[in-house]
């Protein structure tokens, strides 16, 4: 029975009965190998009673009904407030009084990390008929669903809203739009555009909860996937010890799950500096926090002056706070200045306010946050280029938005012969392998010198599943990667960035210098599009070629939907098509995507043979 029930199940989940049906005619032995194979996976879990990765029936319970305990637990995990969006959130991705399954004598692949590397390596091994398990430490999804892309999209969308609202609201705007109030004939009233902060965060929750079950553990399950909830230490280099919640170390009620192949997809984590009086000890905010916000703080200090930094920056502007960013160098330090000029003009003009050449001195706290949600009070002392003299700025939000640093530490990495840096990263090879122990593989935030981005860690989990489990040597050194800021304009680059050391291991590719490519550039002030759209002045596509040849080394683009954009000349990049090939390939009329043609009409142009 259990067999059966088992082959039922392997066939409805990971095949579907009409493939199932063909493989059996077609190859009858080979299907029968293939179901014996999974019947010892999903039998094994009939037979411990975790078809549904839990045996037990507790579910979050939003406030007041909530047990104080489990809204102590919500606020570690910072998920608050605990609503019925976060508590059907917690549902998905962090059940409660979880029971973990009995562990198979051995697994194919174990990855430690629920967030997109992991989810993908466990899940795509599971799909391609490995014995595979997932080991979550705090809530399945990562960043990316709970800290990260998701809530801070959903936040840039309603910051959007509201800055075409406010054009709109403008009187004798160029949009023939005007208000006036029902009860009267008066028209061409101008109206005060007021934003409810509570209801955007309320917004962005329910999203959020939403989107989740892709990323939950009965979703796994669903697919063959094992799910563990603790966190992942390595006892060997063949072992991984699952410390369970409230245990530790060494415990021998923890499991001990046996692997031929791990993965490690621990993530990341925001960086703060360390030797900065008074910053310890005070209420700041980083991305992990910062979407618990239940009122929109008067002040916003943002230390940073990056990607994250930025889209925020514009968001809570937009929203009524008064931004300052404090930036060391200049925005954006490592891309390209025009990009950096551009971003910049449009920020300020929005009443974002840029201090340069930033040395924070200390951080006091003057007022602690209150227990319903009330905002603290900071003062920050520093110096600037702006100012020679230190000055405190006073803010009831810091946001810390320096960096991120690798999640590698407490994880018995020595115990498994893994060689990493402390900050960066575990080291690996071009097949994200690990260089000391071939049977270990890393993916995301945790790898040093990849890019950390949710759709990188996404694709090297596809290479490690394929690479250690199907004799693969797909590389990392091929990847193409789109990066997107989210603020408007969008701000995308394309690019190769990652290389390989002589040593072996991978390594960020060197900026590309200006005396070794020809640059080609459309602006968007000439664009039909963004002319009727009345947007994108400052916007432009601008694509470097490796001198006197059409072969394209990086692109960046300003300009509304870059992303979008961007995905043209990725794919152009991937499979080796050159910039004429962009300039030939018909566009829609009237599209901001036409700059990237015009950038390859440039370079067809100055090779024209004429009469």
């Amino acid at each position: 029975l259990v067999e059966a029930a088992s082959w039922a199940m392997h066939k409805y989940h990971t095949m579907g009965s009409a493939r199932w049906f063909i493989l059996s005619i077609l190859a009858p032995k080979a299907s029968q190998s293939f179901c014996i194979r999974h019947s010892l996976v999903l039998g094994h879990r009939l037979r411990s009673g975790h078809a549904n990765m839990s045996s037990n029936d507790a579910t979050w319970q939003p406030s007041p009904t909530a047990k104080p305990e489990d809204e102590a637990l919500a606020k570690s995990l910072s998920i608050w407030p605990l609503d019925q969006n976060n508590a059907n959130l917690l549902n998905e991705v962090r059940h409660l009084n979880y029971v973990n399954p009995e562990p198979l004598e051995e697994y194919d692949l174990v990855v430690i990390g629920a967030g997109a590397g992991g989810l993908v390596s466990s899940r795509q091994a599971a799909r391609r008929g490995a014995k595979g398990c997932m080991i979550s430490a705090e809530l399945a999804g990562g960043d990316c669903l709970n800290a990260g892309c998701v809530p801070s999209k959903a936040l840039l969308r309603c910051a959007k809203m509201i800055r075409e609202a406010k054009k709109a609201a403008r009187l004798n705007n160029e949009f023939g739009i005007s208000f006036s109030p029902k009860s009267s004939n008066e028209k061409n009233v101008e109206v005060d555009v007021k934003v409810d902060f509570p209801q955007i965060m309320q917004r962005m929750r329910q999203l959020r909860a939403q989107i989740a079950p892709i990323d939950g553990h009965d979703r796994g399950s669903s697919l063959g996937t094992h799910t563990f909830q603790g966190f992942g230490v390595f006892t060997s280099p063949s072992t991984i010890e699952v410390v369970e919640h409230g245990k530790s170390v060494g415990d021998p009620s923890n499991p001990t799950l046996k692997f031929r192949k791990a993965v490690i997809a621990t993530g990341g984590r925001p960086y703060v500096p360390e030797g900065i009086p008074g910053l310890k000890e005070a209420p700041y905010t980083t991305n992990l926090n910062l979407f618990n916000l239940e009122q929109l703080p008067k002040r916003m200090v943002i230390w940073g002056a990056g990607i994250v930094a930025l889209e925020m920056a514009q968001a809570f502007a937009a929203f009524g706070s008064e931004v300052t960013v404090l930036q060391r160098s200049r925005i954006l330090s490592k891309s390209d200045e025009d990009a950096a000029k551009a971003i910049k003009e449009t920020l300020e003009s929005e009443g974002v306010k840029f201090l340069s050449g930033v040395d924070v001195r200390s951080v006091e706290t003057l007022r602690e946050p209150s227990d319903d949600g009330g905002l603290p009070l900071m003062s920050v002392m520093l110096t600037c280029n702006e100012n020679p003299d230190s000055i405190s700025i006073e803010c009831e939000c810091l946001l810390l938005a320096m960096g991120r640093i690798a999640n590698v530490q407490s994880m018995g990495l020595e115990s498994a012969n893994i060689d990493y840096h402390r900050t960066n990263g575990i080291l690996v090879n071009d097949f994200a392998q690990s260089t000391c122990n071939a049977n270990v593989y890393a993916v995301g935030d945790c790898v040093a010198n990849v890019p950390r981005l949710t759709h990188v860690s996404g694709e090297m989990a596809k290479v490690v599943v394929q690479n250690s489990l199907f004799d693969g040597d797909w590389k990392l050194s091929t990847f193409v990667v789109p990066a997107v800021m989210y603020t408007e304009p969008e701000y995308a680059v394309i690019s190769k960035p990652i290389a390989v050391e002589k040593s072996g291991h991978i390594a960020p590719k060197e900026p590309i210098m200006k005396e070794e490519c020809d640059v080609y550039k459309a602006e968007l002030i000439h664009n039909d599009r963004a002319i009727l759209d009345s947007s994108d002045k400052n916007g432009f596509v601008k694509i470097h070629c490796k001198k006197g040849t059409g072969e394209i080394l990086e692109c960046t683009i300003v300009s509304t939907r870059a992303g979008e954009i961007a995905n043209e000349v990725s794919l152009a990049m991937k499979h080796g098509i050159g910039i004429e090939g962009l300039g030939r390939n018909i566009h829609s009329y009237p599209t901001l995507g036409e700059a990237v043609m015009g950038c390859g009409l440039q370079f067809i142009n100055a090779r024209w043979k004429t009469m």
